[in-house]
């Protein structure tokens, strides 16, 4: 009884994987993202956008690793 409630589970957060491809998504259109302004502490955005896409990529496949697993 207990394997068939993990076998389950998977299927119920499968639509987490998606997540995934929202850093790449969110890279792809780079003329939303090509300006200086707004600066963060001097950085231009074009480059503090990147940068952010970074760290956001790294929690969300943690976050769906964790949930699928």
């Amino acid at each position: 009884m207990a394997d068939e409630n993990n076998d389950a589970r998977p299927h119920k957060r499968r639509w987490l994987v998606p997540l995934i491809f929202l850093p790449f998504a969110a890279m792809l259109w780079v003329p939303f993202f090509n300006s200086a302004e707004p600066a963060l502490a001097g950085i231009p955005f074009f480059y503090w956008y990147q940068l952010l896409w970074i760290a956001l990529g790294a929690v969300l496949t943690i976050a769906v690793y964790f949930a699928t697993e």
